[in-house]
């Protein structure tokens, strides 16, 4: 008998930044006044909310207490899938909300992060854009022109926004970024970012702010210039195909060898068939109502995380509103996205553009 028959769910981990907002509505609450993390700051700004965070915890089930870093290490496969053989869950996400830029920074990639930074994977990562008000904006590679001797003394001077391309993204837009990839967030957003299970990021230009210690926070130059690739495109506006299901609707928003992502829009009773291979994560964005398997049901509502370990096998869900959720997994890239997709008569060449090798 399999320890893990049935949907799990996960505690949220809220990380103050200074470039955060007060207000999380209406995917999570604030802390109330009384919170601990507001303890000497009732002016407390939220940056982040980490969904499948090594400190996050199991709120039901057999692992109810444990955190998922205790858990992972525990029951490795059994809880994540014989796909992923590693002890540490294999894929972090998180909401970000900003009212202000953050930095500068790029990401190493695995082999990068393996000599420079040990015990520390690289990290592939994606940004999808649930709001983005009328002043947001993003940055993301290099100018046209732009030469690698600029950066450094614009890095410096924190005048670096001047050399690389600004976008404003649409609500429902995914941009992918791959290790190298020079980037940052602007004001107004509200998005989804999963990545690789790694915070390991080279910070390049902060503009010469302080931290939340008052201090300034460090910047990471040389092992950032190290791995910037000039010659990545922005891959940004992908398509997003969606497709009609009984339920409602499916979006396939992107997939790559660390993660996929979809969007399911449920408005009627929808049964799942969970993977025997690997774990699947569902963070619903909007709506509430039941999530249903032989072992009985829970309720789910908005801001809520829930794992499908594979020992889960069929499952329900039963909205009482209707549910927007992302869904987001280690995917075998043909049988999860390619070959479901050229069913439906997809064009390779659209394909190609949300399924990265």
């Amino acid at each position: 008998m399999p320890t893990f028959t049935g949907p799990l769910q996960l505690s949220n981990v809220l990380k103050p930044k200074i470039w955060g907002q007060p207000d999380l509505a209406p995917l999570f609450a604030a802390p109330p006044p009384e919170d601990p993390l507001r303890e000497g700051n009732s002016n407390l700004l939220i940056g982040e909310v980490w969904i499948t965070d090594d400190v996050s915890r199991f709120l039901n089930g057999p692992v109810a207490g444990m955190t998922l870093a205790e858990a992972s290490e525990k029951y490795g496969p059994e809880l994540h899938g014989a796909s992923w053989l590693g002890r540490r869950f294999p894929i972090l996400a998180k909401y970000i909300f900003t009212s202000d830029w953050l930095s500068v920074q790029v990401h190493p990639d695995d082999a990068y992060a393996a000599t420079h930074d040990p015990g520390n994977a690289g990290k592939c990562e994606m940004w999808y854009f649930l709001r983005s008000d009328r002043q947001a904006a993003i940055l993301l590679g290099l100018k046209p022109g732009v030469e690698r001797e600029q950066l450094l003394p614009a890095f410096a001077a924190g005048t670096s926004r001047d050399l690389l391309q600004r976008f404003r993204p649409e609500r429902g837009e995914a941009v992918f970024l791959p290790p190298g990839m020079v980037h940052a967030l602007g004001p107004g957003l509200v998005l989804f970012e999963v990545e690789e299970n790694s915070d390991l990021t080279y910070r390049l230009d902060d503009f010469g702010r302080l931290g939340l210690d008052g201090k300034p926070r460090p910047l990471h130059l040389e092992k950032g210039l190290d791995v910037i690739r000039p010659e990545l495109p922005p891959l940004r506006d992908l398509p997003c195909l969606e497709v009609r299901e009984k339920y409602g609707l499916r979006r396939f928003i992107l997939a790559n060898r660390f993660f996929a992502l979809e969007e399911l829009t449920i408005r009627c009773m929808a049964s799942f068939c969970a993977s025997p291979d690997r774990v699947e994560v569902l963070s619903v964005i909007e709506g509430e109502g039941r999530i249903e398997n032989a072992a009985g049901w829970l309720a789910y509502r908005t801001g809520e995380t829930w794992l499908i370990p594979p020992g889960t096998s069929l499952y329900r869900l039963v909205p009482g509103l209707d549910t927007r959720l992302l869904k987001f997994y280690v995917p075998d890239l043909e049988k999860d996205f390619r070959e479901p997709l050229q069913r439906r008569g997809i064009p390779a060449t659209t394909i190609r553009q949300i399924v990265f090798d």
